[in-house]
């Protein structure tokens, strides 16, 4: 079966109704937790981002395959998001909310704020709602207007958008004043925004936030993204993240194409390019990819989003450049292995969290988390898909 095929057929079959069966009707939106060995925590907190994500994918899947049901998933996703994700006081989404929808974690993050965007853009696409794009728009203007300093995005702010410390979007033993995580999801969410609705503020946004990537983010002599920043931008720590750098060559991409600007597009490009060259030399083994390197030294698990986006990425990267091959060769054994050993074999499973480079499954992490969720996996079935390019 060709690999078009076998991904559409794994969403339909294995992503799309391990979701459908975690909808909490009672609750609404969608349970939290799911362990390692499947039991499913009904009383787990509901994370923002997890739901704006699941919103998201319904949303997409059903713009993709024009299931009825899909939509009616996206509309309980957005319902839930829209009562109690909100704050109807502050402004803003929270960081998460209690199994029946009370405030919890009332830490507004820039990145939080982003993937609402990106769920409610997309849920206008799918179900022409013009409340979800107002509320769509507000979160733009919460961004632009109480999220930054005069150099970019700042990242974590308690309940009423005081800066606090940003430890949820820190790691490697370093506290961030700017990321680039964040800084690319709210170029996807805008470039999202855009898509779907237009305007010229947001356009202007997403030419910052290029201009942002191409002079402070990338680092030409290393063919990388710096990764954690103080408040001016200077790289905090020696980090090469291998599936943040492959997933913002792909995005950057769908970026410059729905800006349609010549401009950005001859500036952006060769960072396009440099990524991929440089991740598929340094980092992949000809079947998959390692996670990170810190000081020199190499994480060679398998993360389950790392995958998803090795797939898209080369995929994207032989589009670019039908000369190399060896792109679409590095998609096709991608997903061989995300098939063979990241996808959960247990009946009502999903995907493994993570594995070791051999592939064998690392037990004890959870199969769905606040950060676990259908969005970089059920994202690259229907990239796969849509740009419809085969791998025999």
């Amino acid at each position: 079966m060709s690999m078009v095929k076998e991904v559409k057929q794994h969403l339909e079959e294995t992503i799309i109704p391990f979701w459908k069966n975690l909808r909490d009707d009672e609750n609404g939106g969608y349970y939290g937790y799911v362990d390692y060995d499947l039991k499913t925590d009904r009383k787990a907190e509901k994370g923002c981002i997890l739901n704006s994500r699941i919103t998201w994918f319904f949303s997409n899947a059903y713009t993709l395959l024009k299931d009825e049901s899909l939509l009616e998933e996206a509309g309980h996703g957005y319902a839930f998001l829209k009562d109690h994700c909100l704050d109807k006081e502050n402004g803003g989404v929270y960081w998460s909310v209690t199994y029946d929808g009370a405030p919890l974690d009332t830490t507004k993050h820039t990145y939080n704020q982003a993937f609402s965007i990106y769920a409610l853009a997309s849920y206008y696409e799918a179900s022409k709602d013009a409340e979800a794009l107002a509320l769509a728009k507000e979160l733009f203007q919460v961004i632009e207007t109480r999220c930054m300093d005069r150099s970019g995005y700042l990242e974590a702010f308690d309940e009423t958008f005081r800066p606090i410390s940003n430890e949820k979007l820190s790691e490697n033993g370093v506290i961030a004043a700017k990321t680039m995580n964040t800084l690319l999801h709210v170029f996807e969410a805008y470039t999202e925004l855009y898509r779907v609705a237009g305007g010229d503020d947001v356009k202007k946004r997403l030419q910052w936030i290029l201009d942002t990537f191409a002079e402070k983010i990338y680092n030409p002599n290393l063919r990388r993204q710096e990764v954690f920043f103080d408040a001016a931008y200077h790289s905090l720590i020696d980090l090469h993240s291998y599936g943040h750098d492959i997933e913002t060559a792909w995005l950057l991409n769908r970026g410059i194409d729905i800006l349609g600007d010549e401009k950005y597009t001859e500036k952006i490009s060769p960072i396009i390019d440099a990524l991929t060259e440089e991740i598929y030399n340094t980092a992949f083994n000809g079947a998959s990819l390692a996670n990170e390197c810190e000081n020199g030294v190499v994480n060679s698990h398998r993360i389950w989003w790392v995958q998803a986006e090795t797939v898209v990425g080369f995929l994207n990267g032989y589009q670019r450049n039908p000369q190399r091959t060896d792109y679409l060769e590095a998609a096709g054994n991608a997903w061989a292995f995300i098939r063979d050993c990241l996808v959960d074999k247990r009946p009502g499973s999903e995907w493994h969290w993570e594995t070791y480079e051999d592939g064998t499954p690392v037990a004890g992490r959870p199969i769905v988390e606040p950060w676990k969720c259908p969005y970089h996996n059920g994202r690259m079935c229907m990239e796969v898909i849509r740009r419809g390019i085969d791998v025999a």
